[in-house]
């Protein structure tokens, strides 16, 4: 796994251990999807929630984002996040959330210093596919969508047959990409 663009581009990463379940995105969906959000990455806040070792919110700084918090519940892989995130020198501008998305996540936000400008949610397939979309929005996307900035996003990857409300909370999707075996969908505040 490589960075795409930007500051550090070309620079490889470590990836999940073998043990651990890859779902990496390929680069042309990354290109795609880096391509859509590209003015809000500029001086941005960002968070990679289900982070892995942190190909999405990286890309995120080498693409010019401020700070990433990055949040991953599995121990030996938040340790190569951590790798990945010293090996590109960039400790000052991320933040490692280790623990249970669902059960963390409201608290964690309220610590942020500054609106989300792009969220992104990046669950294990397997683990999506199960979700019970109403805990999921009240426990993930209804926080996030507190904490987003106004014009603020939040990217929801899935496979594509993964059944997924049009509307999460106050979040409607906005836009949605569909990549081989994966869909992308773009959250955004809705007006009530």
């Amino acid at each position: 796994m490589r960075i795409e663009a930007g500051e550090f581009r070309g620079r490889a990463l470590l990836g999940p251990a073998k043990e651990a379940v890859a779902r990496p995105i390929t680069g042309l969906a990354r290109k795609s999807v880096f391509g859509t959000l590209q003015a809000w990455l500029a001086g941005g806040a960002v968070a990679d929630l289900y982070c892995g070792t942190g190909t999405l919110g990286l890309e995120a700084i080498s693409r010019g984002a401020q700070h990433c918090w990055f949040a991953e519940r599995e121990r030996d892989t938040v340790d190569r996040l951590k790798q990945n995130i010293a090996a590109l020198g960039v400790g000052d501008r991320a933040t490692v959330w280790a623990g249970d998305v669902p059960g963390r996540l409201a608290g964690w936000l309220e610590a942020l210093p500054r609106a989300l400008d792009v969220a992104f949610v990046d669950p294990p397939f397997e683990q999506a596919r199960e979700w019970q979309w109403r805990l999921m929005e009240s426990s993930v996307f209804v926080p996030l969508a507190g904490h987003l900035a106004p014009e603020g996003l939040v990217v929801l990857r899935t496979d594509r047959r993964t059944e997924v409300p049009e509307r999460l909370g106050p979040l409607g999707v906005a836009l949605m990409k569909t990549y081989g075996i994966m869909t992308v969908r773009f959250f955004a505040a809705e007006a009530p």
